[in-house]
């Protein structure tokens, strides 16, 4: 068990987090008189920024091509299972990943649905009020790419190929915490928990395949 300390830690400090989110300065600063947790910190961050749209839709088109590469995945998978025609027989690496994605759509509706916080702008008002915590872009692009990182480590052996993979990668990480921070549809700790929940099962993807090979 202590080669998941890491998607422990992770997971532990997410629920942390959530909960000082419920209980530390908790004010009707947002939209409607919405109350919001760290309410000083976050509005002062998102007057900082401001809102600006091009960030918006540029993290709206990578969640689309992490969606895109998710599905290419799955086809992948799919393919294993039918030549194979078993399921144990598909390779261990992209059912753990199948594991990983069931986890994530789950987290991810579940946040949909749950109000920690409300976004700091009204998006559409027919919609009113949007819950907001975690950014749920945040979420899944982080995991999506995070764990393909992990997934390419084992299959690419070319060394610049799996280097420029990686960079790639990282890239539209980094561009999704800062696009969707200074786009302004969403609260610091919104970024914050999702960067924090997405490390828990990229952790949990990593950990699985060193257990699976410590059991093999």
């Amino acid at each position: 068990m202590k080669k998941f300390t890491k998607s422990y830690f992770f997971g532990f400090f997410f629920v942390i987090f959530s909960l000082w989110i419920r209980l530390f300065d908790v004010e009707p600063l947002g939209p409607e008189g919405s109350r919001i947790g760290f309410a000083s910190l976050n509005v002062s961050v998102h007057d900082f920024f401001g809102m600006h749209l091009f960030w918006y839709k540029l993290t709206q088109v990578l969640g689309y091509i992490a969606i895109l590469l998710a599905a290419v995945f799955a086809v992948l998978g799919f393919i294993q299972l039918i030549k194979r025609k078993s399921l144990l027989k598909v390779d261990k690496n992209l059912l753990l990943l199948g594991l990983v994605y069931i986890l994530l759509m789950l987290l991810y509706v579940l946040f949909e649905k749950i109000p920690f916080n409300y976004r700091p702008v009204i998006l559409d008002p027919a919609e009113g009020l949007e819950p907001s915590y975690p950014s749920t872009h945040t979420l899944l692009i982080l995991t999506v790419f995070g764990t393909a990182i992990q997934f390419a480590g084992s299959y690419i052996k070319n060394p610049k190929l799996l280097l420029t993979v990686k960079i790639l990668s990282l890239t539209i990480m980094a561009l999704t915490i800062v696009g969707r921070l200074v786009c302004g549809v969403h609260w610091f700790t919104d970024i914050v928990g999702g960067v924090l929940l997405s490390l828990f099962l990229i952790s949990l993807y990593k950990d699985l395949i060193l257990f699976t090979k410590k059991e093999q």
